[in-house]
């Protein structure tokens, strides 16, 4: 068995969890103590992995920060690694995602708030805006989501640096064939029911919550909606509804099972307020048919009742295994895709993001 690492964002503090052989994950001390982690990452490119943090500093303001020794010392840029230039006339809110290319070494994609995507081409130390898409004609009328006006979403193609795609809440989702010179809208398919009848299939202005993809397809797309799970053969070009035999169609995160390119997992949650667990117990769902047919996974997991919502980043599924985090603390993970589940963590602050990644 491999080593491997959990990182895990919250509220107020970054905790690591080291597992050795197979063994259980142990919690590391907090790190970065009161101070908001809403993004990680576990860059394993290069011969020494390096983990990233994007923080808020309270009245500092938000940063991102990189270690290359498992979290022993931090590092940050002299100057601020994530700033929009002087003549955009923003100012960073927050940093929502952060994603190592997996076709151009050096390169570090950062997604931010208000909406915009930034790269990085010396490992994840600087950053500078796309332009192509701040630029797009549709930004001056994108709405934010309840979270704010956030890129939370980043979709790298496996070989082929040209094409990527991100969502922005509550815009939609947009791809790129050039590298991030231009951008298109492709949301076509996806339903808003929140706009009036007739106009409920517009361009752009879906709440799109989350998107994965399998390295081995990179044409298929998977997407949770505001209301709706949905999937894409084509990289967005078109949308087809999966979601109609779950239990509730709302939810916040979606992954891909690392090996196997039609399974896909989805968490759903009571709709639209309410946002607790369906049933109030925490039951993921699994497609082994990319969103056919769906079947409930619990075993090991609270019976409940629960009533805390599992954020969009808040769960991932690495070679590492398959983890959740939730909002009152919690995190589970299982080694069986899905199959059994075990606590890794009990009574952490507000669980804002999860990755694992094997060492």
């Amino acid at each position: 068995m491999t080593d491997a690492m959990l990182a895990i964002g919250t509220r107020k503090g970054l905790f690591l969890a080291r597992s050795s052989g197979g063994s259980a994950f142990e919690i590391e001390p907090i790190q970065f103590s009161t101070v908001a982690v809403h993004a990680v990452a576990i860059d394993t490119r290069g011969t020494t992995p390096r983990l990233f943090a994007g923080i808020e500093y309270g009245h500092f303001g938000p940063s991102v920060l990189y270690s290359d020794d498992l979290g022993k010392t931090w590092q940050e840029a002299d100057r601020p690694p994530v700033a929009f230039p002087d003549d955009t006339g923003a100012t960073l809110t927050r940093v929502w995602q952060l994603t190592p290319s997996p076709s151009e070494p050096g390169v570090v994609w950062a997604g931010a708030e208000p909406a915009a995507l930034f790269r990085s081409e010396d490992g994840g130390v600087t950053y500078s805006l796309v332009e192509g898409l701040w630029e797009h004609p549709h930004r001056p009328q994108w709405q934010p989501g309840g979270g704010g006006l956030c890129l939370h979403t980043i979709v790298c193609h496996p070989s082929d640096p040209r094409v990527m795609a991100i969502a922005v809440s509550a815009a939609g989702f947009y791809r790129t064939a050039d590298g991030g010179l231009t951008w298109e809208a492709a949301n076509q398919g996806i339903r808003a029911p929140f706009l009036p009848e007739g106009q409920q299939y517009p361009e752009f202005g879906q709440c799109v919550h989350k998107v994965a993809m399998h390295p081995s397809q990179p044409g298929r797309l998977f997407l949770q909606h505001h209301f709706g799970v949905y999937r894409s053969d084509d990289f967005g070009g078109t949308w087809h509804d999966i979601g109609s035999a779950l239990p509730s169609d709302f939810g916040f995160p979606i992954v891909t099972h690392p090996a196997e390119p039609d399974s896909v997992y989805v968490l759903p949650l009571h709709a639209d307020v309410d946002r607790t667990p369906v049933d109030h117990r925490y039951r993921l769902y699994r497609s082994d048919d990319a969103g056919g047919a769906w079947r409930p996974l619990e075993r090991g997991l609270p019976e409940g009742p629960v009533y805390a919502t599992v954020l969009r980043d808040a769960m991932t599924f690495s070679e590492a295994g398959l983890f959740f985090g939730t909002r009152d603390g919690e995190v589970h993970g299982s080694r069986d895709a899905g199959e059994t589940w075990e606590p890794v963590a009990r009574h952490l602050p507000d669980v804002l993001t999860v990755r694992a990644a094997v060492l």
